[in-house]
């Protein structure tokens, strides 16, 4: 019996050996059609990484010294830059990333970011009823045109009380600052 416990034991040795040997696990027999085994399932696709679309905000903005917002010859009130005629500057402005022509892109970016996001609309007019101070903040006037988180802009600003003041000072430094527009008049002398 220890004989044919022995031979019994070679023999499932060399089975096992035949089944695992390099050849075999490297490539694989084929499997006859008859056979009832499973093939393995195909390897799922990844899914693509869910990135945020990439946004860019694009603005026109033009400033002019000039009330009406045109840069036509006359006598603008003394202090007025450029010595007193009307001038039109054009930036372009690009957000998220900043660019453009606008001489601080990054800067104005942030400006137009925090007055978007606070409790006024920046691109929407002063109402007509307003309550607001009648002090006068100027001749000059701007214009915002292009797209702003998806919107499309059309905005208008004038500093000429102050809501409209109020209104401009939020998108500084995209618009300019009133110290850009008016010169240091000379102190007049004491008597």
């Amino acid at each position: 019996m220890p004989r044919r416990r022995t031979a019994a034991a070679l023999a499932g040795a060399a089975v096992l050996a035949t089944v695992l040997t390099p050849a075999s696990v490297a490539a694989p027999a084929s499997v006859p059609a008859s056979a009832s085994a499973r093939p393995w399932p195909a390897p799922m696709p990844m899914p693509e990484p869910v990135m945020p679309a990439a946004r860019q905000d694009q603005l026109t903005i033009t400033v002019s010294t000039s009330p009406d917002g045109v840069a036509a010859p006359h006598t603008a009130p003394r202090g007025v830059r450029g010595g007193g005629a009307p001038t039109n500057r054009t930036h372009t402005l690009d957000c998220h990333p900043a660019g453009g022509s606008h001489p601080d892109a990054l800067a104005a970016c942030d400006a137009v970011d925090r007055a978007s996001q606070g409790p006024h609309d920046p691109w929407r007019p002063v109402p007509a009823d307003a309550m607001c101070a009648q002090i006068h903040g100027g001749p000059a006037t701007a214009r915002i045109t292009g797209v702003w988180h998806g919107q499309r802009v059309d905005a208008s600003f004038r500093r000429t009380d102050g809501c409209e003041i109020a209104r401009w000072d939020a998108l500084v430094p995209a618009l300019p600052g009133p110290e850009e527009f008016v010169e240091e008049l000379p102190a007049e002398p004491v008597k």
